[in-house]
Protein backbone atom coordinates (compact mmCIF):
# COMPACT_ATOMS: atom_id res chain seq x y z
CA UNK A 1 0.00 0.00 0.00
CA UNK A 2 2.86 2.31 0.90
CA UNK A 3 4.52 1.57 -2.45
CA UNK A 4 1.35 2.41 -4.33
CA UNK A 5 0.98 5.63 -2.36
CA UNK A 6 4.65 6.54 -2.95
CA UNK A 7 4.31 5.85 -6.67
CA UNK A 8 1.21 8.05 -6.78
CA UNK A 9 3.07 10.92 -5.08
CA UNK A 10 6.01 10.44 -7.46
CA UNK A 11 3.75 10.48 -10.50
CA UNK A 12 1.92 13.54 -9.20
CA UNK A 13 5.24 15.31 -8.60
CA UNK A 14 6.44 14.41 -12.09
CA UNK A 15 3.17 15.67 -13.62
CA UNK A 16 3.42 18.91 -11.67
CA UNK A 17 7.02 19.29 -12.76
CA UNK A 18 6.16 18.76 -16.43
CA UNK A 19 3.26 21.20 -16.14
CA UNK A 20 5.52 23.75 -14.52
CA UNK A 21 8.13 23.27 -17.22
CA UNK A 22 5.49 23.75 -19.93
CA UNK A 23 4.26 26.88 -18.24
CA UNK A 24 7.74 28.41 -17.87
CA UNK A 25 8.62 30.66 -20.75
CA UNK A 26 12.29 30.41 -21.74
CA UNK A 27 14.58 33.37 -21.20
CA UNK A 28 14.53 35.06 -24.58
CA UNK A 29 16.93 37.90 -25.24
CA UNK A 30 18.40 38.21 -28.73
CA UNK A 31 21.78 39.92 -28.77
CA UNK A 32 22.98 41.80 -31.86
CA UNK A 33 26.42 42.89 -32.84
CA UNK A 34 26.95 46.60 -32.19
CA UNK A 35 25.48 48.54 -35.10
CA UNK A 36 24.12 45.38 -36.81
CA UNK A 37 20.52 44.31 -37.40
CA UNK A 38 21.01 40.64 -38.38
CA UNK A 39 19.96 37.80 -36.07
CA UNK A 40 23.07 35.70 -35.31
CA UNK A 41 23.42 32.07 -34.14
CA UNK A 42 22.70 33.00 -30.49
CA UNK A 43 19.57 34.82 -31.57
CA UNK A 44 18.43 31.90 -33.74
CA UNK A 45 18.62 29.57 -30.71
CA UNK A 46 16.53 32.00 -28.68
CA UNK A 47 13.99 32.29 -31.47
CA UNK A 48 13.70 28.49 -31.76
CA UNK A 49 13.01 28.23 -28.03
CA UNK A 50 10.28 30.86 -28.19
CA UNK A 51 8.77 29.19 -31.25
CA UNK A 52 8.74 25.81 -29.50
CA UNK A 53 6.90 27.35 -26.56
CA UNK A 54 4.24 28.84 -28.84
CA UNK A 55 3.81 25.49 -30.58
CA UNK A 56 3.30 23.75 -27.23
CA UNK A 57 0.98 26.37 -25.74
CA UNK A 58 -2.01 27.13 -27.92
CA UNK A 59 -3.01 30.76 -27.75
CA UNK A 60 0.35 32.05 -26.57
CA UNK A 61 1.37 35.44 -27.96
CA UNK A 62 4.80 37.02 -28.00
CA UNK A 63 5.83 40.62 -27.48
CA UNK A 64 9.01 41.78 -29.22
CA UNK A 65 10.53 44.64 -27.23
CA UNK A 66 13.73 46.45 -28.11
CA UNK A 67 15.94 49.11 -26.55
CA UNK A 68 16.64 52.55 -28.00
CA UNK A 69 20.06 54.17 -27.62
CA UNK A 70 19.71 57.79 -26.49
CA UNK A 71 23.33 58.64 -27.32
CA UNK A 72 24.38 59.67 -30.82
CA UNK A 73 22.00 60.37 -33.70
CA UNK A 74 18.39 59.89 -32.45
CA UNK A 75 16.96 59.20 -35.91
CA UNK A 76 19.63 56.62 -36.77
CA UNK A 77 19.28 54.93 -33.37
CA UNK A 78 15.50 54.75 -33.68
CA UNK A 79 15.82 53.26 -37.17
CA UNK A 80 18.33 50.66 -35.93
CA UNK A 81 16.05 49.66 -33.02
CA UNK A 82 13.11 49.30 -35.41
CA UNK A 83 15.12 47.17 -37.88
CA UNK A 84 16.31 44.88 -35.08
CA UNK A 85 12.73 44.35 -33.87
CA UNK A 86 11.64 43.60 -37.43
CA UNK A 87 14.52 41.12 -37.81
CA UNK A 88 13.41 39.23 -34.68
CA UNK A 89 9.81 39.22 -35.89
CA UNK A 90 10.84 37.82 -39.27
CA UNK A 91 12.98 35.15 -37.59
CA UNK A 92 10.03 34.10 -35.42
CA UNK A 93 7.79 33.85 -38.49
CA UNK A 94 10.45 31.73 -40.26
CA UNK A 95 10.50 29.47 -37.20
CA UNK A 96 6.77 28.82 -37.56
CA UNK A 97 5.24 31.41 -35.22
CA UNK A 98 2.04 32.86 -36.78
CA UNK A 99 2.24 36.58 -37.45
CA UNK A 100 -0.97 37.03 -35.44
CA UNK A 101 0.90 35.69 -32.40
CA UNK A 102 3.63 38.34 -32.62
CA UNK A 103 3.22 41.87 -31.30
CA UNK A 104 5.82 44.60 -31.74
CA UNK A 105 6.22 47.13 -28.97
CA UNK A 106 5.83 50.68 -30.27
CA UNK A 107 9.18 52.48 -30.68
CA UNK A 108 8.06 55.34 -28.45
CA UNK A 109 7.28 52.80 -25.68
CA UNK A 110 10.61 50.99 -25.87
CA UNK A 111 13.12 51.20 -23.03
CA UNK A 112 15.66 54.01 -23.41
CA UNK A 113 19.32 53.26 -22.59
CA UNK A 114 22.41 55.41 -22.67
CA UNK A 115 24.83 53.37 -24.79
CA UNK A 116 25.01 51.34 -27.98
CA UNK A 117 26.15 48.26 -26.03
CA UNK A 118 23.06 48.30 -23.79
CA UNK A 119 20.78 48.87 -26.79
CA UNK A 120 21.94 45.83 -28.76
CA UNK A 121 19.41 43.46 -27.15
CA UNK A 122 15.86 42.67 -28.24
CA UNK A 123 13.68 40.75 -25.79
CA UNK A 124 11.01 38.22 -26.68
CA UNK A 125 8.43 38.36 -23.90
CA UNK A 126 5.27 36.37 -23.26
CA UNK A 127 2.33 38.64 -24.03
CA UNK A 128 -0.46 36.15 -23.31
CA UNK A 129 -1.22 32.42 -23.17
CA UNK A 130 -4.40 30.39 -23.18
CA UNK A 131 -5.17 28.49 -19.96
CA UNK A 132 -5.81 24.97 -21.23
CA UNK A 133 -6.30 23.51 -17.76
CA UNK A 134 -9.52 25.40 -17.03
CA UNK A 135 -11.88 24.95 -20.00
CA UNK A 136 -14.96 25.40 -17.82
CA UNK A 137 -13.96 28.90 -16.74
CA UNK A 138 -15.37 31.87 -18.59
CA UNK A 139 -12.83 33.71 -20.74
CA UNK A 140 -11.27 36.71 -19.08
CA UNK A 141 -12.79 40.02 -20.00
CA UNK A 142 -10.60 42.19 -22.24
CA UNK A 143 -8.63 44.82 -20.41
CA UNK A 144 -10.43 48.14 -20.29
CA UNK A 145 -8.93 50.86 -22.44
CA UNK A 146 -7.52 53.54 -20.21
CA UNK A 147 -8.38 56.97 -21.67
CA UNK A 148 -5.27 58.98 -22.36
CA UNK A 149 -4.83 62.06 -24.52
CA UNK A 150 -2.85 61.32 -27.67
CA UNK A 151 -1.36 64.49 -29.11
CA UNK A 152 -1.44 63.18 -32.69
CA UNK A 153 -5.07 62.11 -32.52
CA UNK A 154 -6.07 65.34 -30.81
CA UNK A 155 -4.27 67.47 -33.40
CA UNK A 156 -5.99 65.60 -36.23
CA UNK A 157 -9.43 65.91 -34.66
CA UNK A 158 -8.94 69.64 -34.06
CA UNK A 159 -7.93 69.99 -37.71
CA UNK A 160 -10.90 67.89 -38.85
CA UNK A 161 -13.27 70.06 -36.83
CA UNK A 162 -11.84 73.15 -38.49
CA UNK A 163 -12.23 71.53 -41.92
CA UNK A 164 -15.91 70.77 -41.32
CA UNK A 165 -16.47 74.39 -40.26
CA UNK A 166 -14.78 75.38 -43.53
CA UNK A 167 -17.37 73.21 -45.33
CA UNK A 168 -20.19 75.24 -43.81
CA UNK A 169 -18.81 78.76 -43.70
CA UNK A 170 -17.89 79.63 -46.33
CA UNK A 171 -18.10 76.37 -48.39
CA UNK A 172 -21.81 75.51 -48.28
CA UNK A 173 -22.79 79.17 -48.07
CA UNK A 174 -20.93 80.04 -51.27
CA UNK A 175 -22.10 76.89 -53.06
CA UNK A 176 -25.74 77.75 -52.36
CA UNK A 177 -25.20 81.49 -52.77
CA UNK A 178 -23.86 81.06 -56.29
CA UNK A 179 -26.89 78.95 -57.22
CA UNK A 180 -29.31 81.64 -56.04
CA UNK A 181 -30.41 84.62 -58.07
CA UNK A 182 -28.42 87.75 -57.25
CA UNK A 183 -31.32 89.36 -55.37
CA UNK A 184 -31.32 86.46 -52.88
CA UNK A 185 -27.57 85.92 -52.52
CA UNK A 186 -27.19 87.49 -49.07
CA UNK A 187 -30.29 85.80 -47.69
CA UNK A 188 -28.77 82.40 -48.41
CA UNK A 189 -25.42 83.38 -46.89
CA UNK A 190 -27.21 84.77 -43.85
CA UNK A 191 -29.32 81.66 -43.31
CA UNK A 192 -26.32 79.31 -43.45
CA UNK A 193 -24.18 81.58 -41.25
CA UNK A 194 -26.81 82.08 -38.54
CA UNK A 195 -27.90 78.42 -38.55
CA UNK A 196 -24.30 77.45 -37.83
CA UNK A 197 -24.26 79.84 -34.88
CA UNK A 198 -27.68 78.78 -33.58
CA UNK A 199 -27.07 75.02 -33.73
CA UNK A 200 -23.63 75.40 -32.15
CA UNK A 201 -25.26 76.92 -29.06
CA UNK A 202 -28.09 74.37 -28.94
CA UNK A 203 -25.58 71.56 -29.31
CA UNK A 204 -23.68 72.68 -26.23
CA UNK A 205 -26.83 73.36 -24.17
CA UNK A 206 -28.66 70.08 -24.73
CA UNK A 207 -27.86 68.53 -28.11
CA UNK A 208 -24.67 66.72 -27.13
CA UNK A 209 -26.31 65.26 -24.03
CA UNK A 210 -29.35 63.95 -25.91
CA UNK A 211 -27.22 62.45 -28.69
CA UNK A 212 -24.25 60.98 -26.81
CA UNK A 213 -25.26 60.29 -23.21
CA UNK A 214 -27.74 57.76 -21.86
CA UNK A 215 -28.73 54.40 -23.32
CA UNK A 216 -32.19 54.94 -24.83
CA UNK A 217 -33.12 53.54 -28.22
CA UNK A 218 -34.22 56.89 -29.64
CA UNK A 219 -32.77 59.59 -27.38
CA UNK A 220 -29.89 59.81 -24.98
CA UNK A 221 -30.25 61.43 -21.58
CA UNK A 222 -29.83 64.74 -19.78
CA UNK A 223 -26.69 63.69 -17.93
CA UNK A 224 -24.56 66.28 -19.73
CA UNK A 225 -27.10 69.08 -20.05
CA UNK A 226 -25.22 72.42 -20.30
CA UNK A 227 -22.09 70.23 -20.61
CA UNK A 228 -22.40 69.28 -16.95
CA UNK A 229 -19.48 67.15 -15.80
CA UNK A 230 -17.34 67.92 -18.86
CA UNK A 231 -13.85 69.26 -18.19
CA UNK A 232 -10.35 69.21 -19.62
CA UNK A 233 -9.80 65.86 -17.91
CA UNK A 234 -12.89 64.05 -19.25
CA UNK A 235 -13.27 61.88 -22.34
CA UNK A 236 -16.29 61.29 -24.57
CA UNK A 237 -16.78 58.41 -26.98
CA UNK A 238 -13.11 58.51 -28.01
CA UNK A 239 -10.41 57.47 -25.56
CA UNK A 240 -7.52 59.48 -26.99
CA UNK A 241 -8.98 62.96 -27.43
CA UNK A 242 -10.40 65.36 -24.83
CA UNK A 243 -14.19 65.43 -24.60
CA UNK A 244 -14.26 69.10 -25.54
CA UNK A 245 -12.72 68.23 -28.89
CA UNK A 246 -15.22 65.43 -29.50
CA UNK A 247 -18.10 67.77 -28.62
CA UNK A 248 -16.80 70.40 -31.04
CA UNK A 249 -16.34 67.89 -33.85
CA UNK A 250 -19.80 66.39 -33.52
CA UNK A 251 -21.34 69.85 -33.18
CA UNK A 252 -20.17 70.77 -36.66
CA UNK A 253 -22.04 67.74 -38.05
CA UNK A 254 -25.24 68.91 -36.41
CA UNK A 255 -24.79 72.42 -37.80
CA UNK A 256 -24.12 71.42 -41.39
CA UNK A 257 -27.04 68.99 -41.43
CA UNK A 258 -29.52 71.72 -40.55
CA UNK A 259 -27.83 74.19 -42.91
CA UNK A 260 -28.14 71.77 -45.84
CA UNK A 261 -31.93 72.07 -45.73
CA UNK A 262 -31.69 75.77 -46.63
CA UNK A 263 -31.10 74.85 -50.28
CA UNK A 264 -34.58 73.39 -50.69
CA UNK A 265 -36.72 76.36 -49.58
CA UNK A 266 -34.35 79.16 -50.59
CA UNK A 267 -35.59 82.43 -52.12
CA UNK A 268 -39.07 82.35 -50.55
CA UNK A 269 -38.96 81.60 -46.80
CA UNK A 270 -39.09 84.04 -43.90
CA UNK A 271 -35.88 84.38 -41.92
CA UNK A 272 -37.77 83.91 -38.63
CA UNK A 273 -39.29 80.73 -40.05
CA UNK A 274 -35.83 79.39 -40.88
CA UNK A 275 -34.68 79.86 -37.31
CA UNK A 276 -37.75 78.38 -35.63
CA UNK A 277 -37.81 75.40 -37.99
CA UNK A 278 -34.09 74.81 -37.34
CA UNK A 279 -34.66 74.59 -33.59
CA UNK A 280 -37.58 72.17 -33.92
CA UNK A 281 -36.02 69.94 -36.57
CA UNK A 282 -32.66 69.80 -34.84
CA UNK A 283 -34.33 68.75 -31.58
CA UNK A 284 -36.77 66.19 -32.91
CA UNK A 285 -35.07 64.81 -36.03
CA UNK A 286 -31.31 65.32 -35.99
CA UNK A 287 -30.71 64.43 -32.35
CA UNK A 288 -32.68 61.16 -32.27
CA UNK A 289 -31.25 59.93 -35.58
CA UNK A 290 -27.72 60.81 -34.43
CA UNK A 291 -28.31 58.93 -31.18
CA UNK A 292 -29.89 55.95 -32.92
CA UNK A 293 -26.87 55.56 -35.23
CA UNK A 294 -23.85 56.86 -33.31
CA UNK A 295 -24.94 57.23 -29.70
CA UNK A 296 -25.75 53.60 -28.92
CA UNK A 297 -29.38 53.72 -29.99
CA UNK A 298 -31.66 51.52 -32.06
CA UNK A 299 -29.88 51.52 -35.44
CA UNK A 300 -26.43 51.19 -33.94
CA UNK A 301 -27.56 48.17 -31.93
CA UNK A 302 -28.98 46.69 -35.12
CA UNK A 303 -25.55 46.94 -36.77
CA UNK A 304 -26.20 49.78 -39.22
CA UNK A 305 -23.01 51.07 -40.90
CA UNK A 306 -22.76 54.84 -41.21
CA UNK A 307 -19.18 55.98 -41.03
CA UNK A 308 -19.70 59.74 -41.30
CA UNK A 309 -23.38 60.54 -41.84
CA UNK A 310 -25.15 59.00 -44.82
CA UNK A 311 -28.32 58.54 -42.79
CA UNK A 312 -27.71 60.99 -39.95
CA UNK A 313 -26.77 63.91 -42.19
CA UNK A 314 -27.67 63.50 -45.84
CA UNK A 315 -30.83 61.39 -45.98
CA UNK A 316 -32.11 63.18 -42.90
CA UNK A 317 -31.57 66.64 -44.44
CA UNK A 318 -32.59 65.59 -47.95
CA UNK A 319 -36.01 64.35 -46.85
CA UNK A 320 -36.55 67.46 -44.72
CA UNK A 321 -35.71 69.59 -47.74
CA UNK A 322 -38.16 67.74 -49.98
CA UNK A 323 -40.97 68.12 -47.43
CA UNK A 324 -40.11 71.81 -47.16
CA UNK A 325 -40.27 72.27 -50.92
CA UNK A 326 -43.82 70.87 -50.86
CA UNK A 327 -44.90 72.79 -47.76
CA UNK A 328 -43.70 76.21 -48.97
CA UNK A 329 -44.83 75.72 -52.55
CA UNK A 330 -43.07 76.73 -55.72
CA UNK A 331 -41.26 80.03 -56.24
CA UNK A 332 -43.07 82.68 -58.24
CA UNK A 333 -42.45 82.01 -61.92
CA UNK A 334 -41.21 78.46 -61.39
CA UNK A 335 -41.64 76.54 -64.64
CA UNK A 336 -42.16 79.76 -66.62
CA UNK A 337 -38.97 81.69 -65.89
CA UNK A 338 -35.38 80.50 -66.10
CA UNK A 339 -33.96 80.36 -62.57
CA UNK A 340 -30.31 80.34 -63.55
CA UNK A 341 -27.51 80.54 -60.97
CA UNK A 342 -26.20 84.08 -60.71
CA UNK A 343 -22.55 83.03 -60.18
CA UNK A 344 -21.26 79.61 -61.13
CA UNK A 345 -17.82 80.91 -60.20
CA UNK A 346 -18.89 81.14 -56.55
CA UNK A 347 -20.61 77.78 -56.81
CA UNK A 348 -17.38 76.20 -58.06
CA UNK A 349 -15.42 77.85 -55.23
CA UNK A 350 -17.99 76.59 -52.75
CA UNK A 351 -17.88 73.06 -54.17
CA UNK A 352 -14.08 73.07 -53.95
CA UNK A 353 -14.21 74.16 -50.31
CA UNK A 354 -16.74 71.42 -49.65
CA UNK A 355 -14.42 68.83 -51.18
CA UNK A 356 -11.46 70.01 -49.10
CA UNK A 357 -13.51 70.29 -45.92
CA UNK A 358 -15.02 66.85 -46.48
CA UNK A 359 -11.69 65.26 -45.59
CA UNK A 360 -12.33 66.43 -42.05
CA UNK A 361 -15.88 65.13 -42.31
CA UNK A 362 -14.93 61.63 -43.48
CA UNK A 363 -11.34 61.02 -42.39
CA UNK A 364 -12.06 62.81 -39.12
CA UNK A 365 -14.81 60.31 -38.41
CA UNK A 366 -12.12 57.69 -37.83
CA UNK A 367 -11.68 59.48 -34.50
CA UNK A 368 -7.90 59.26 -34.64
CA UNK A 369 -4.87 59.79 -36.87
CA UNK A 370 -4.71 56.16 -37.91
CA UNK A 371 -4.94 53.80 -40.88
CA UNK A 372 -8.73 53.99 -40.92
CA UNK A 373 -8.47 57.76 -41.39
CA UNK A 374 -6.13 57.11 -44.30
CA UNK A 375 -8.64 54.74 -45.88
CA UNK A 376 -11.45 57.28 -45.50
CA UNK A 377 -9.17 59.97 -46.93
CA UNK A 378 -8.32 58.14 -50.16
CA UNK A 379 -11.92 57.01 -50.58
CA UNK A 380 -13.05 60.62 -50.34
CA UNK A 381 -10.72 61.53 -53.20
CA UNK A 382 -11.62 58.62 -55.45
CA UNK A 383 -15.40 58.50 -55.01
CA UNK A 384 -15.70 62.24 -55.60
CA UNK A 385 -13.53 62.09 -58.72
CA UNK A 386 -15.53 59.15 -60.07
CA UNK A 387 -18.86 60.90 -59.46
CA UNK A 388 -17.63 64.08 -61.15
CA UNK A 389 -16.63 62.16 -64.26
CA UNK A 390 -19.83 60.09 -64.26
CA UNK A 391 -22.01 63.21 -64.04
CA UNK A 392 -20.09 64.85 -66.88
CA UNK A 393 -20.42 61.74 -69.04
CA UNK A 394 -24.13 61.45 -68.32
CA UNK A 395 -24.68 65.14 -69.02
CA UNK A 396 -22.77 64.91 -72.28
CA UNK A 397 -24.84 61.95 -73.41
CA UNK A 398 -28.08 63.69 -72.44
CA UNK A 399 -27.40 67.30 -73.43
CA UNK A 400 -24.46 67.03 -75.77
CA UNK A 401 -22.05 68.84 -73.43
CA UNK A 402 -20.77 68.83 -69.86
CA UNK A 403 -21.25 71.88 -67.63
CA UNK A 404 -19.38 73.43 -64.72
CA UNK A 405 -22.54 73.21 -62.64
CA UNK A 406 -22.74 69.51 -63.49
CA UNK A 407 -19.13 68.89 -62.48
CA UNK A 408 -19.64 70.67 -59.16
CA UNK A 409 -22.92 68.83 -58.52
CA UNK A 410 -21.30 65.51 -59.40
CA UNK A 411 -18.50 66.17 -56.93
CA UNK A 412 -20.99 66.83 -54.13
CA UNK A 413 -22.94 63.70 -55.10
CA UNK A 414 -19.78 61.62 -54.79
CA UNK A 415 -18.92 63.18 -51.45
CA UNK A 416 -22.41 62.43 -50.17
CA UNK A 417 -22.43 58.82 -51.38
CA UNK A 418 -19.04 57.91 -49.94
CA UNK A 419 -19.81 59.47 -46.55
CA UNK A 420 -21.42 56.38 -44.97
CA UNK A 421 -18.91 54.06 -46.63
CA UNK A 422 -15.63 55.97 -46.25
CA UNK A 423 -14.02 53.83 -43.54
CA UNK A 424 -15.68 50.53 -44.46
CA UNK A 425 -14.99 50.03 -48.19
CA UNK A 426 -11.83 49.67 -50.23
CA UNK A 427 -10.62 52.24 -52.76
CA UNK A 428 -12.01 50.34 -55.75
CA UNK A 429 -15.36 50.04 -54.01
CA UNK A 430 -15.40 53.79 -53.42
CA UNK A 431 -14.85 54.40 -57.15
CA UNK A 432 -17.84 52.23 -58.02
CA UNK A 433 -20.00 53.94 -55.39
CA UNK A 434 -18.99 57.37 -56.70
CA UNK A 435 -19.65 56.45 -60.33
CA UNK A 436 -23.09 55.06 -59.54
CA UNK A 437 -23.95 58.10 -57.46
CA UNK A 438 -22.90 60.44 -60.27
CA UNK A 439 -25.30 58.87 -62.75
CA UNK A 440 -28.18 58.31 -60.31
CA UNK A 441 -28.02 61.79 -58.77
CA UNK A 442 -28.01 63.32 -62.27
CA UNK A 443 -31.34 61.55 -62.76
CA UNK A 444 -32.35 62.70 -59.27
CA UNK A 445 -32.10 66.40 -60.19
CA UNK A 446 -33.74 65.96 -63.59
CA UNK A 447 -36.09 63.03 -64.19
CA UNK A 448 -36.94 62.34 -60.54
CA UNK A 449 -37.39 66.03 -59.80
CA UNK A 450 -39.93 66.34 -62.62
CA UNK A 451 -41.76 63.27 -61.33
CA UNK A 452 -41.95 64.69 -57.81
CA UNK A 453 -43.07 68.12 -59.09
CA UNK A 454 -41.37 69.87 -56.20
CA UNK A 455 -39.46 73.15 -56.35
CA UNK A 456 -36.39 71.91 -54.49
CA UNK A 457 -34.44 75.07 -55.30
CA UNK A 458 -30.87 73.78 -55.08
CA UNK A 459 -31.62 70.03 -55.36
CA UNK A 460 -31.09 69.07 -51.74
CA UNK A 461 -33.09 65.86 -52.09
CA UNK A 462 -31.82 65.05 -55.59
CA UNK A 463 -28.19 65.16 -54.45
CA UNK A 464 -28.10 64.66 -50.67
CA UNK A 465 -31.20 62.51 -50.30
CA UNK A 466 -30.65 60.30 -53.33
CA UNK A 467 -26.86 60.21 -52.91
CA UNK A 468 -27.23 59.34 -49.24
CA UNK A 469 -29.60 56.47 -50.02
CA UNK A 470 -27.27 55.09 -52.71
CA UNK A 471 -24.22 55.36 -50.45
CA UNK A 472 -25.90 53.86 -47.38
CA UNK A 473 -27.17 50.79 -49.22
CA UNK A 474 -24.00 50.20 -51.25
CA UNK A 475 -21.97 50.39 -48.03
CA UNK A 476 -23.53 47.04 -47.16
CA UNK A 477 -22.27 45.63 -50.45
CA UNK A 478 -18.74 47.00 -50.73
CA UNK A 479 -17.87 46.59 -47.05
CA UNK A 480 -17.51 42.87 -47.85
CA UNK A 481 -13.91 41.67 -47.51
CA UNK A 482 -14.18 39.88 -50.84
CA UNK A 483 -14.74 43.25 -52.52
CA UNK A 484 -11.89 44.95 -50.70
CA UNK A 485 -13.89 46.19 -47.69
CA UNK A 486 -13.12 45.92 -44.01
CA UNK A 487 -16.07 43.77 -43.02
CA UNK A 488 -17.76 46.60 -41.17
CA UNK A 489 -18.16 46.41 -37.40
CA UNK A 490 -18.06 42.58 -37.29
CA UNK A 491 -15.52 41.34 -39.86
CA UNK A 492 -15.59 37.76 -38.59
CA UNK A 493 -19.34 37.38 -39.12
CA UNK A 494 -19.99 39.85 -41.95
CA UNK A 495 -22.65 38.72 -44.44
CA UNK A 496 -23.44 40.94 -47.39
CA UNK A 497 -27.13 40.08 -47.70
CA UNK A 498 -27.83 40.58 -44.01
CA UNK A 499 -25.89 43.85 -43.93
CA UNK A 500 -27.67 45.26 -46.99
CA UNK A 501 -31.00 44.52 -45.32
CA UNK A 502 -29.84 46.30 -42.17
CA UNK A 503 -28.79 49.27 -44.32
CA UNK A 504 -32.16 49.37 -46.08
CA UNK A 505 -33.98 49.34 -42.74
CA UNK A 506 -31.86 52.24 -41.47
CA UNK A 507 -32.58 54.21 -44.67
CA UNK A 508 -36.34 53.63 -44.43
CA UNK A 509 -36.49 54.53 -40.74
CA UNK A 510 -34.51 57.72 -41.32
CA UNK A 511 -36.73 58.77 -44.24
CA UNK A 512 -39.98 58.18 -42.38
CA UNK A 513 -38.74 59.79 -39.15
CA UNK A 514 -37.41 62.89 -40.92
CA UNK A 515 -40.52 63.25 -43.10
CA UNK A 516 -42.93 63.11 -40.15
CA UNK A 517 -40.90 65.45 -37.95
CA UNK A 518 -40.36 67.88 -40.83
CA UNK A 519 -44.05 68.01 -41.72
CA UNK A 520 -45.05 68.73 -38.13
CA UNK A 521 -42.26 71.28 -37.69
CA UNK A 522 -43.21 73.20 -40.85
CA UNK A 523 -46.86 73.19 -39.73
CA UNK A 524 -45.96 74.56 -36.31
CA UNK A 525 -43.76 77.26 -37.82
CA UNK A 526 -46.50 78.23 -40.27
CA UNK A 527 -48.97 78.65 -37.41
CA UNK A 528 -46.57 80.62 -35.22
CA UNK A 529 -44.72 83.00 -37.59
CA UNK A 530 -45.74 81.94 -41.11
CA UNK A 531 -43.50 80.19 -43.57
CA UNK A 532 -43.43 82.30 -46.67
CA UNK A 533 -42.73 85.94 -47.48
CA UNK A 534 -45.29 87.98 -49.42
CA UNK A 535 -45.32 88.00 -53.21
CA UNK A 536 -44.05 91.56 -53.23
CA UNK A 537 -41.13 90.68 -50.95
CA UNK A 538 -40.31 87.63 -53.04
CA UNK A 539 -40.27 89.64 -56.26
CA UNK A 540 -38.11 92.30 -54.66
CA UNK A 541 -35.68 89.67 -53.38
CA UNK A 542 -34.99 88.53 -49.84
CA UNK A 543 -31.74 90.46 -49.59
CA UNK A 544 -33.62 93.76 -49.49
CA UNK A 545 -36.96 92.65 -48.07
CA UNK A 546 -35.58 90.48 -45.23
CA UNK A 547 -32.19 92.00 -44.48
CA UNK A 548 -32.16 95.52 -45.96
CA UNK A 549 -28.97 95.09 -47.96
CA UNK A 550 -27.73 93.79 -51.28
CA UNK A 551 -24.85 91.54 -52.28
CA UNK A 552 -23.75 93.73 -55.18
CA UNK A 553 -23.73 97.46 -55.80
CA UNK A 554 -24.57 98.33 -59.38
Amino acid sequence: MKRIFSFFLFALAMFAGVSTMAADFPASKVLFETGAAEVGPQGQDVVKGAAAYVAANSGAKLLVSGYTDTSGDPAANAELAKNRAFAVRDALKSAGVPEASIELKKPEDSTKVGSADEARAVEILLASAAVAAAPAEAPAAPAAVVPKVDSGDTAWMLTSTLLVILMIIPGLALFYGGLARSKNMLSVLMQVFVIFSLISILWAVYGYSLAFSGEGNFYGGFDKLFLKGVSQETFGALATIPEYVFISFQGTFAAITVALIVGSFAERIKFSAVLLFSVLWFTFSYLPIAHMVWGGGLLGKDGALDFAGGTVVHINAGVAGLVGAYMLGKRLGFGREAFTPHSLTLTMVGASLLWVGWFGFNAGSAGAANANAGLAFINTILATAAATLAWCIGESLHKGMASMLGAASGAVAGLVAVTPAAGFVGPMGSIVIGAIAGFVCLWGVSGLKRMLRADDAFDVFGVHGVGGIIGAILTGVFAAQGLGGTGGLTPDTFAMGAQVWIQIKSVLLTMVWSAVVSFVAYKVVDMVVGLRVTEEQERQGLDISSHGETAYNR
